[in-house]
């Protein structure tokens, strides 16, 4: 393998983009902040390890580390910086109590046009994972949501959605 082509691939390692920070604020549930909490520890094992598996690390005049040892490293670093800097920002919103209207935490269920009933609950980004039942507080939809209490209508994807339920 030529020399030109490994310092192709250690510079390669060395550019990788950062996570990007969303421009939102960090609303966090209770859950949202124990997810961020884990991550933190657990980036910051992986850092450790990665650390620990670098010879440069360990001796001044070892050889360089091979570059999917330096892959490991950035990657770890780089997402133990996004899952701190979520830390840092993280607002906890405590769960709703009042469940007339549609709020940051709250679970709401719709019935859409075509008969599907549908249920979410409305959290912080990090958190969100539609497929699992959990929407991110700046999505269309919640923002559709917020406010709105059972009875009323909103709009979902060009069709009309009802609110049938808050919890």
């Amino acid at each position: 393998m030529s020399r030109a082509f490994v310092k192709e691939l250690e510079d390669a390692v060395e550019e990788l983009p950062e996570r990007a920070i969303s421009p939102h604020p960090n609303l966090v549930t209770v859950d949202g902040l124990a997810r961020i909490e884990a991550e933190v520890t657990r980036f910051q094992q992986e850092h450790a390890a990665a650390q620990a598996a670098d010879p440069l690390s360990q001796q001044h005049h070892a050889p360089p580390p091979p570059p999917h040892d330096r892959a490991a490293l950035a990657r770890a670093a780089r997402d133990l910086r996004y899952w701190t800097a979520r830390r840092a920002s993280a607002q906890l919103v405590a769960a709703p109590s009042d469940r007339s209207k549609v709020h940051f935490g709250s679970t709401v269920t719709i019935v859409r046009g075509d008969g599907r009933r549908q249920t979410f609950r409305i959290v912080g980004e990090d958190e969100a994972d539609p497929a699992r039942g959990t929407l991110s507080h700046v999505s269309p939809l919640a923002r559709a949501l917020f406010g709105k209490q059972v009875g009323d209508a909103i709009e979902v994807a060009r069709s009309e959605a009802e609110i049938v339920e808050i919890a």
